[in-house]
């Protein structure tokens, strides 16, 4: 039974995440570091068991770790990581001085609001000199900060939102605004709570890091090693074995991983392998663990934190979002499944052997206590409780276990290291959340979103008039092709916007900017924030910049771009199922128009469309298939996925002749043997 190794996940993710090139510290120093991250985890496991102290001095304290622990913990660059650590007067413990500069001035800006708050409130919109030196530093601290922890885009594309707003009168066409003064647009990003201090820090100081902290410990306790051999006793046995463990373990495991990086390298560095092994090529065992694991950021309850942003955004229960995950995140899922499936059919691949699969009820009886957690997590959850207070019992539940389990004892330092290295993992997304806090903030002053939505619409309408004149019939109103060309134009824009970006950061952008514009359209704002959540996410597999892609391809040894081409059709239900579920909102299961008749009649749809798309793609489904009966299979699961009873019957219409040629050709190769075998021999002479 093969196990997870953590110190090798932790190395490939170093290589591969941005947000995991941390400098190595030396002695006395790494002790003050390591007691600094210990203390960022105990502040929020405490807070989340014990109350959570008033809003503005909660989200400072937590900028105050935050940000000057990223100081402390990451290097001015990956060269600088890299390098053999030193110590030097000017660098003590390997931490240049400049450094330990900013790590104190981070604290000093990011507790000087909620220090002075009582005198504060009176200058918001004229704020003295003071504010303003401390806002600007604030922000260019937040700026380097983010670039550190992420790399370049975000801390560029913020600096593009900070542009516009300073020079708005300077834009173009719709895109125009009066501008601001430098002292107006620090007040409001950072005096008020619209900006810095706004809804993004406080989702991430309130749940984020607190389910980050969970997933970590939940992991050293055994949770993530029990989920793999679990799959493997499931699905390793049957064809292609070791990819269906891949999706299924990438599955569960990104219930408590809220990483595509991080969830690919630990489930992956067990399953490419062995997806190796028995005949896939390399780039296509990469591709199922990338496709796989970028479900972990659309997989309740974590769904890579942006279930909590969602929630408070739409100013719904946490419970509502993770109910309405689940149906698409299934139907992710079952396209990766399928194609795996085929795949292995069409290359006549066997499973592992029976020394190689662990037996379900050996599995069960040794880890069954490991779930424990996580039931407890969601029973919480389910009753009504706050996250946090769920994510403090699960932290609680898992520590408990985890020391009186005799099969894997959890010991303090083992503890501790997990308490460090999850206050590491929250530190990149504390760093995007103040970075995308500026954002929000130049997106509420300037009303970026009424803008954008005019320009979608004037697009989406010029294209749809003509079109409209080329359809006979009038096959579809003008109404009708204006909403599906609107989709189409923002889908493009999510993908794009997310190339490079964390998924939380990049929710937090296209929430602000593009949910607005698919509700206008009288859709459900719940299935609006999905909508562009799952294009967002898509960009973890859609070259070229694909992260979990290019982390999978180099534990497989293949081309990154065509692993991340691989991925992509992979994962087809991920760019399909969002289409769905705006024209069939009762796919979410708590939208107010929620009727069975037609959740069943889009449910049914979607999946027989799915698996239809990757038998197309896969160019197999009983017998190999031509490229003409692949074109018309994938004509039909288009018609199938859309909804509707006539739409899925002209679909069913269109796949019928090639699920009767499929069933004759698969005939004809069963009985090629036995016409050989029985084949009268020719005479010698």
């Amino acid at each position: 039974m093969a196990e997870i190794d953590l110190q090798k996940a932790e190395a490939l993710e170093y290589e591969y995440d941005p947000e995991m090139h941390f400098r190595s510290v030396l002695r006395p120093t790494s002790y003050l570091v390591g007691g600094l991250l210990v203390s960022l985890s105990c502040y929020h496991y405490y807070t989340a068991g014990f109350g959570i102290p008033p809003e503005h001095w909660h989200k400072g304290i937590h900028l105050g770790f935050v940000l000057g622990l990223i100081y402390l913990v990451f290097g001015y660059s990956k060269r600088l990581n890299n390098a053999a650590p030193s110590s030097r007067w000017w660098k003590p413990g390997n931490v240049p001085l400049y450094d330990w500069l900013c790590f104190a001035v981070a604290v000093f800006c990011s507790l000087y609001l909620p220090v002075t708050l009582a005198s504060l409130t009176f200058r918001i919109g004229s704020p003295n000199l003071m504010d303003v030196a401390v806002g600007t530093t604030m922000v260019l601290l937040i700026l380097e900060a983010a670039r550190r922890a992420m790399g370049p885009v975000l801390p560029i594309i913020v600096s593009v939102f900070i542009l516009y707003a300073i020079f708005g009168q300077y834009a173009p066409g719709v895109l125009k605004h009066p501008g601001n003064s430098w002292a107006g647009f620090i007040s409001h990003v950072y005096m008020t709570t619209e900006g810095i201090y706004g809804i993004p820090v406080l989702v991430v100081a309130t749940y984020v890091f607190h389910f980050v902290l969970f997933g970590t410990v939940a992991t050293r306790m055994g949770l993530g090693q029990f989920f793999i051999d679990l799959a493997q006793s499931v699905a390793g046995r049957f064809a292609g074995g070791p990819a269906k463990v891949a999706v299924l373990s990438s599955a569960m495991f990104g219930t408590i991983s809220g990483s595509s990086i991080a969830n690919t390298v630990t489930t992956g560095a067990l399953t490419i392998p062995a997806m190796k092994r028995i005949g896939y090529k390399a780039h296509f065992a990469g591709a199922v663990e990338a496709a796989a694991s970028t479900g972990g950021q659309i997989t309740p309850p974590i769904m890579g934190a942006a279930a909590f942003v969602m929630m408070e955004f739409l100013e719904v229960s946490y419970f509502t979002v993770i109910l309405a995950a689940i149906i698409p995140a299934l139907m992710h899922y079952i396209g990766v499944f399928t194609i795996v499936h085929l795949e292995a059919r069409k290359l006549g691949l066997k499973g592992m052997s029976t020394e190689e699969v662990p037996r379900f009820r050996d599995v069960v009886k040794n880890g069954w206590m490991h779930l424990i957690p996580l039931v407890i997590l969601m029973t919480i959850i389910v009753q009504g409780h706050t996250p946090y207070l769920a994510a403090f019992w699960g932290i609680t539940s898992c520590i408990v276990i985890g020391f009186i389990n005799p099969k894997k004892r959890m010991t303090l330092p083992i503890l501790v290291e997990a308490f460090q290295l999850g206050a590491k993992y929250a530190l990149a997304v504390g760093a995007a959340a103040a970075a995308v806090g500026i954002i929000v903030g130049v997106v509420t002053i300037t009303g970026t979103p009424f803008r954008v939505s005019f320009m979608v619409t004037q697009a989406a309408t010029t294209l749809s008039e003509f079109i409209e004149a080329l359809l006979p019939f009038g096959v579809f109103t003008l109404d009708q092709l204006i909403l599906f060309f609107s989709l189409i134009f923002i889908a493009i824009c999510c993908v794009a916007l997310s190339a490079g970006i964390p998924t939380t950061a990049l929710y937090i952008i296209v929430a602000s900017i593009a949910a607005p514009v698919v509700v206008q359209f009288g859709i459900p704002a719940i299935a609006a924030h999905l909508f562009v959540l799952f294009y967002g996410v898509l960009a973890d597999i859609t070259p070229p910049v694909c992260t979990s892609a290019y982390a999978a391809g180099g534990i497989a040894g293949a081309n990154p771009f065509r692993t991340g081409m691989t991925a992509f059709r992979l994962g087809n239900a991920k760019a399909l199922v969002p289409m769905v579920f705006v024209y069939s909102p009762s796919l979410l299961l708590v939208v107010d128009s929620f009727t069975w008749h037609d959740f069943f009649v889009a449910f049914i749809g979607c999946v027989v469309g799915v698996m239809s798309l990757g038998a197309a793609l896969t160019g197999y489904m009983l017998a190999p298939m031509p490229y003409w009966q692949r074109g018309l299979l994938a004509a039909a699961a288009i018609m199938l996925i859309a909804p509707g009873i006539k739409s899925g019957l002209v679909g069913l219409g269109l796949a019928l002749p090639v699920v009767v040629l499929q069933l004759l050709a698969r005939k004809r190769v069963r009985e090629a043997p036995l016409l050989a075998e029985h084949q009268i021999p020719r005479s010698s002479e």
